[in-house]
């Protein structure tokens, strides 16, 4: 097997990204004729064209969009052991700003305890978002990093450690009739005006939290939207509909004497994950996220 040329794959990952040799060839200062180059040493390596090109468009073919698919999640992975070993030798500081949804669980409580025995010298900033925001806090740079409530499916986004995966949790006014059962079933929604989410938020991801027809296809009648979790429980507080949250979430609230949290059999468990920016994470993101994916295998053995 030829050596591998990490330059190479970056010219093919960034060329795949921008469709465009002279754009590529000036996010790596590069000429374009050296991005020509580069590929055709790849496509020489691998034995087909990865990339069609006309006078007119570049586009991947079907084996540079499978070997792209591939390639991106091993070569993040690759930068990100880098940037760690990076930030070891000399010493990880400044601020790492963390963002996250709803309540910090024992499991991020855990990560954020790791990774400040680690580096010492990186302050740590902790602080809640929006929930019909989850994904603008990082897009804009106001966190590094945030824990979010899932699905999430962002071109410019990239997924870390998936660390929590609880059961759904309906949120009733205290006397609202399904408030004293020990559970209800999915299809039992479709009789709860369901909370929604406001703002920016992606519709896929607003349909997680929120879904408008039960398992079985029976309608789920849509309640007021809302723009943070307060705001949802008051609403709910004051019987204007129910709010599905996530298990901790609920157990934090749990003392809220006018609100009822009961168990919801028949959903997708509740996932949070860390999401960061793709390709230009910062060192303490990428650092914490790693932190994260140690505390998950702790966890586990």
């Amino acid at each position: 097997m030829s050596r591998l040329e990490i330059r190479e794959l970056e010219a093919f990952l960034v060329l795949a990204e921008e469709l465009h040799f002279g754009r590529a060839g000036e996010r790596l200062y590069v000429s374009q004729s050296r991005i020509s180059q580069l590929l055709r040493s790849l496509e020489g390596r691998i034995g087909a064209p990865l990339v069609e090109r006309t006078s007119r468009r570049v586009a991947l073919t079907p084996l540079g969009e499978s070997f792209l698919s591939s390639l991106r999640p091993a070569y993040e992975s690759l930068r990100a052991t880098v940037d760690e070993a990076r930030a070891a030798a000399r010493g990880l500081d400044g601020v790492l700003r963390i963002g996250f949804q709803g309540t910090v669980d024992d499991g991020l409580a855990r990560a954020i305890e790791l990774f400040g025995a680690r580096y010492p010298r990186c302050a740590l900033e902790v602080a809640e978002i929006a929930l019909s925001d989850p994904f603008g806090p990082v897009r804009r740079g106001e966190v590094d990093c945030a824990v979010v409530l899932l699905p999430v499916a962002e071109d410019d986004l990239v997924l870390g450690p998936v660390f929590s995966r609880q059961p759904q949790t309906l949120a009733l006014p205290a006397r609202h009739p399904l408030a004293g059962r020990e559970s209800v079933s999915a299809e039992e929604l479709a009789g709860c005006r369901l909370i929604g989410m406001d703002g920016s938020a992606p519709e896929y991801w607003r349909l997680a939290q929120a879904p408008r027809e039960t398992p079985a296809g029976l309608p789920v009648p849509a309640g007021p939207l809302v723009n943070t979790l307060q705001e949802g429980l008051s609403l709910t507080a004051a019987d204007r509909g129910a709010m599905l949250l996530c298990r901790s979430t609920a157990a934090y609230h749990s003392q809220r004497g006018s609100l009822a949290f009961v168990p919801v059999e028949g959903l997708p468990d509740s996932l949070l994950g860390l999401v960061l920016r793709r390709g230009n994470g910062t060192p303490q993101a990428q650092a914490f996220a790693r932190a994260v994916g140690e505390t998950l295998t702790q966890e586990t053995t």
